[in-house]
């Protein structure tokens, strides 16, 4: 297991972020007197990076740049010092991470969320793992499904790419995955659909933490 590469994404794979997200959102829109979303809308509006949650959060109308950047603004304001209230790993997930490296696994973490935020995240709910690389929205540098971040972790890995495996639950980690050259495997616990990931032409489909460490370790 020492030559492979298992690249994570963070919101809906490793951890529900979601609670959290709606919460600092909703916060936002009402401090604007803007109607608020559910849980379930917020499931299609994360995935591609802050800026594009606020947009989808907000109505169509004032989609200007002026009022997008005061809002994400007041978002990340209240959002940094609540990201951590409501979220959780899934089920299984810091077991699987920290036998993934007892077994000699080099591991990573790829996310469209901020840099700061990732980090502080990882760093609350998997301290004692030893990652190659923990990638966030870095300025500067595109979000996925563009593969700059996934080459800042291959550079670091030395892995070859037949050996490398990105694991996540959306569409834009399946896109990530094809466009790097690596495997992928969706996973079905977090965010988006099944079909979403059948879509985007996912290798592999799990519904369980216990599929996922099955197929890791075949």
């Amino acid at each position: 297991m020492n030559n492979r590469l298992i690249i994570f994404d963070l919101d809906g794979t490793l951890l529900n972020t979601l609670g959290d997200l709606a919460t600092a959102c909703n916060y936002m829109l009402s401090q604007r007197g803007l109607p608020s979303h559910t849980y379930e809308e917020y499931c299609s509006f994360v995935g591609n990076g802050i800026r594009r949650l606020v947009e989808r959060a907000l109505p169509e109308e004032l989609l200007s740049e002026e009022y997008v950047k005061a809002a994400r603004k007041d978002f990340m304001e209240y959002y940094i010092d609540h990201i951590d209230c409501k979220t959780q790993p899934y089920e299984g997930i810091p077991q699987l991470v920290a036998s993934l490296q007892a077994s000699g696994c080099k591991l990573a973490v790829v996310s469209n969320k901020f840099q700061a935020g990732t980090e502080k995240l990882i760093g609350k709910f998997f301290p004692q793992v030893e990652w190659v690389e923990v990638c966030g929205n870095r300025e500067g540098v595109p979000l996925k499904p563009e593969t700059d971040l996934i080459d800042i972790v291959l550079q670091k890995a030395d892995v070859a790419l037949d050996r490398c495996i990105m694991v996540g639950d959306s569409a834009v980690d399946v896109e990530t995955a094809h466009n790097a050259g690596i495997h992928s495997i969706g996973v079905t616990w977090g965010f988006r659909s099944r079909k979403e990931l059948e879509d985007a032409g996912a290798e592999h489909i799990v519904t369980t933490v216990d599929e996922l460490r099955e197929l890791l370790f075949s």
